[in-house]
């Protein structure tokens, strides 16, 4: 029931994903949460990112932000990163990822999801059998409620980790 929840893959930074090597392995489209998985929480698109996402087009990538933010937050970190957003996208729910896609011309098996939650970016992505790739949060400041669900994140993190070490 847990592996529900299970990443594909995990990843200490975004900043640290060998995009070459997926890219070579057929995926085109990106789909990025932002807060704590590309700048601390209500941070603007700083130099890292704007490097990262000029990277990742010039490598052939297309990338779509989808967050559960309001529009002024998303577009505001959108527009200098110069990628497609979805706001208040509803995370978990599949819609904001099939929005994502359609925006991007991709589809399940060419596009990948990052993101520093379990419960919304992973699991939401995994409903479709989007390949999904957790990374830890950047920063230790967070809402209360997520704070509450990164208790219970840990729990399912523990048993992923034990999974993992027995394969």
């Amino acid at each position: 029931m847990l592996e529900l929840f299970y990443p594909d893959k995990e990843m200490d930074s975004a900043y640290d994903i060998d995009y070459e090597s997926l890219f070579d392995k057929g995926f085109c489209g990106i789909i990025y949460d932002i807060d704590n998985t590309l700048v601390p929480h209500g941070a603007p698109a700083d130099e890292r990112a704007v490097a990262l996402f000029k990277r990742l087009h010039k490598i052939g990538f297309k990338t779509c932000i989808l967050s559960n933010n309001k529009e002024l937050r998303v577009k505001s970190f959108a527009d200098p990163v110069e990628s497609k957003y979805i706001y208040k996208a509803g995370k978990p729910s599949k819609k904001g990822y099939i929005n994502a896609m359609e925006k991007m011309g991709t589809d399940v098996k060419n596009t990948l999801f990052v993101g520093d939650q379990l419960f919304t970016d992973v699991w939401g992505a995994k409903r479709l059998n989007i390949y999904t790739i957790l990374t830890k949060p950047i920063h230790p400041k967070e809402e209360i409620q997520i704070i509450l669900k990164r208790r219970l994140e840990k729990i399912v993190l523990f048993f992923y980790h034990r999974k993992n070490k027995k394969a």
